[in-house]
């Protein structure tokens, strides 16, 4: 009887791909093992949340001006801490938090090459509910000089600068998924075992989906070419009407899309004329993972790892997903305008 092959843990791959690093030192593959610690740290706090108490709201608000939940500032702790005691990055931007955070590992020695940009909890408003919630995750090699302060500078930088992005779901099961600008890898926990095993190797969204994932609550406030794009989906015309699944957490919906084929859209609104989805904490990594896994990602009329950022909190409308889908919201995009 032919003995199955285990699959490899994160650890392992990551050991096996340190030489498609572009800068080979080990300081990222640490930075990325430093993240798998702290996502197992948040999803024993996510299943625990109904039992330890910290289901619910704190009672203040964040920097975007929305209910804290207690998991938000949970996770966010969670992450700063484990990332800002291991020597391997210069600083940090949370979403959570108003400004960037400068992280000195050591009296003497050299700040890290990295910055980490983090959306602790995303969709945490889903959390007591029991609906699926995640962690997104951006890295760049700082610009200015090492063994310098980290500078606001270091971290605002385009999308296509990333060297690395990805996202945890706590889910039915919990995955952690990246890439490294060399195609992108999903790993699964085994919680009895506490370790992630590769289970999702060289992801792909399909050229072609039939999902559409976008609020229509908000239909009546979406620009024109939007609201085109929704009938064209719902139409009963060749391959089409399409499916609609929206669960209202970007992780959960990018990863059934990316899996089955299919857009996510968070439009502009009359009300959020910029959009509402974060570009460097959400939007960047977002789009990194997707064109490496052979999608697309528009603000719908540009190509979001080209936008200029110019502030931690800045904003912008998100298509992401099949490339022929993107293309048809663009062509909608451009025809209304």
């Amino acid at each position: 009887m032919k003995e199955e092959k285990s699959l490899p843990t994160l650890g392992e791959f990551i050991i096996e791909k340190q030489r498609d690093f572009k800068y080979s030192t080990g300081e990222l593959s640490r930075l990325i093992s430093c993240l798998q610690i702290a996502s197992k740290m948040v999803n024993r706090a996510i299943n625990k949340a109904g039992i330890a108490n910290v289901l619910g709201a704190v009672g203040n608000q964040n920097v975007q001006g929305e209910e804290q939940q207690k998991l938000d500032v949970i996770a966010n702790e969670t992450f700063i801490k484990s990332l800002s005691q291991r020597e391997v990055v210069c600083g940090i931007a949370s979403e959570e938090n108003d400004t960037f955070i400068e992280i000195k590992n050591g009296e003497n020695s050299e700040l890290s090459k990295y910055v980490v940009l983090i959306d602790p909890l995303d969709g945490s408003s889903n959390i007591d509910v029991n609906v699926s919630v995640g962690t997104i995750f951006s890295i760049y090699r700082r610009i200015t000089p090492e063994g310098t302060p980290v500078q606001l500078e270091d971290f605002l930088q385009k999308g296509v600068n990333q060297v690395a992005a990805g996202y945890i779901v706590y889910g039915s099961s919990t995955m952690l998924v990246y890439t490294t600008g060399k195609g992108v890898n999903g790993f699964t926990l085994d919680p009895s075992l506490g370790s992630y095993y590769l289970s999702h190797p060289d992801m792909k969204f399909p050229e072609k989906g039939k999902i559409y994932s976008i609020n229509e609550g908000n239909y009546i406030k979406f620009p024109q070419g939007v609201k085109d794009y929704i009938k064209f989906c719902q139409e009963e015309k060749d391959d089409r009407p399409y499916t609609s699944r929206y669960i209202g957490s970007l992780v959960s919906d990018f990863h059934r899309n990316m899996i089955k084929g299919g857009i996510y859209m968070y439009p502009s609104t009359s009300q959020s004329p910029n959009g509402k989805l974060r570009l460097l904490y959400e939007c960047n990594p977002m789009a990194f993972l997707t064109e490496q896994a052979g999608g697309k990602a528009s603000n719908g009329f540009q190509r979001i790892l080209e936008l200029e950022p110019t502030e931690l909190h800045q904003r912008t409308p998100f298509f992401c997903g099949s490339s022929s889908m993107v293309d048809t919201i663009e062509e909608f995009m451009r025809k209304a305008k």
